[in-house]
Formats: C-alpha cells, sequence, structure tokens
C-alpha cells in the first residue's frame, strides 16, 4: 500500500483546486477540503492538518505534524517550505484574562485575534515555530527552528528566538538556481 494518496482519491477529496504531482499522506488530516487550493509539486507529510482556507503554491513542502489552522486564510506562496512540526495560526485567542478562551464560548465572551496569514515565495520555516495571525514572511525569509513569529517579517532576512529576531541577512544565490531549475522542467511549467 502506498503511503500517499492517488491521484483518483485525491480528485475524491473535494479540493478546491488540485495542481498535479500532488504528494499528500494517508495520515495527513484534511477539513475543509473545498476551501483547500493546491499547486503542482506539493508534498504534505504524515501527521499534518490543514484545516480552513488554505492557498498552497508550487514546489511546496509541508513537513511532518505541522498544523496549518487558516479559518482567516493561509497561503504559502512558490518554493516555500515548513519543518516538522511548525504550527501556522490564523486566529488566537486573548490569553490576557480578560476574556473566555477556547471555541466552546460563544463570540460575546472572547476576543480573538485574527488575520490572514501569508508566506512570500522563498520562505523556509525551522522545525516547531509558531506563526501568529497577521504575519507576512516576506520573500526569502528563513525563520530558525523554535522560533515564535508575532510581526511580519523583512524579505531576504534570517530570524531566529522568541519573539524571533532579525540575526542576518540571507543570500540570494537560490534565484538563480530557481532559474535554472525551471528552465530544465521545459513545458512541465508553463502553466506556472
Amino acid at each position: 500500500m502506498n503511503s500517499f494518496y492517488t491521484r483518483e482519491e485525491l480528485e475524491q477529496v473535494g479540493f478546491k483546486s488540485l495542481g498535479s504531482n500532488v504528494l499528500i499522506s494517508r495520515k495527513a488530516s484534511i477539513y475543509t477540503p473545498d476551501q483547500i487550493s493546491i499547486g503542482n509539486n506539493v508534498r504534505i507529510d504524515d501527521f499534518s492538518i490543514l484545516s480552513g482556507e488554505l492557498t498552497i503554491g508550487n514546489y511546496i513542502h509541508v513537513a511532518a505534524f505541522c498544523g496549518l489552522f487558516g479559518k482567516y486564510g493561509i497561503e504559502l506562496k512558490d518554493f516555500s517550505g515548513l519543518s516538522s512540526r511548525v504550527t501556522i495560526y490564523s486566529a488566537t485567542d486573548d490569553y490576557s484574562g480578560r476574556t473566555l478562551t477556547n471555541p466552546m464560548i460563544p463570540k460575546e465572551y472572547k476576543k480573538i485575534k485574527a488575520g490572514k496569514v501569508v508566506l512570500e515565495k522563498h520562505t523556509i520555516v525551522g522545525a516547531s515555530s509558531i506563526i501568529l495571525p497577521k504575519v507576512v514572511v516576506r520573500e526569502g525569509t528563513s525563520i530558525g527552528a523554535m522560533s515564535l513569529v508575532n510581526k511580519s517579517t523583512e524579505e531576504w532576512k534570517v530570524y531566529f528566538g522568541i519573539p524571533a529576531k532579525i540575526l542576518k541577512s540571507r543570500k540570494k544565490n537560490l534565484l538563480d538556481l530557481e532559474k535554472t531549475f525551471l528552465n530544465s522542467q521545459g513545458d512541465i511549467n508553463e502553466e506556472i
């Protein structure tokens, strides 16, 4: 038995859109598939959770045990990737104690911070990192393992820590590699 769903099985799930060469583990949990768009050349590994409004671009890897909780939207643009146990929240409760918390409490008793999360092209997020609502991880950003990203980042920087702070600039060599790679793919990438 293959550990990934077949193309036919994925088509039956009912995704909003589904590209080619998509590998999703049979052990992943998929909620609201009608709100999930998946591009080409995407792999989603074991025990990942996909929920809410998700837009997953091309050449994306979501490693094992990731959680994408996108009630207010999450977008992963081309060539972005999530290491194991990364969690992205498009909504979170107020932890100050001024309001009640959790999904079983009616709205009028809670204060929720909510908003779309975007990972722009060529971003990579290290293991066990957390990204909070309304954050834009700008193009080329690298987030070190076990970081908490609670504010939008600058382009082409390496971030690390709780909360995540800039460590240094990130090299852009991968842009030349992207061009070479896409040119080597020929007709396969005309639709991307």
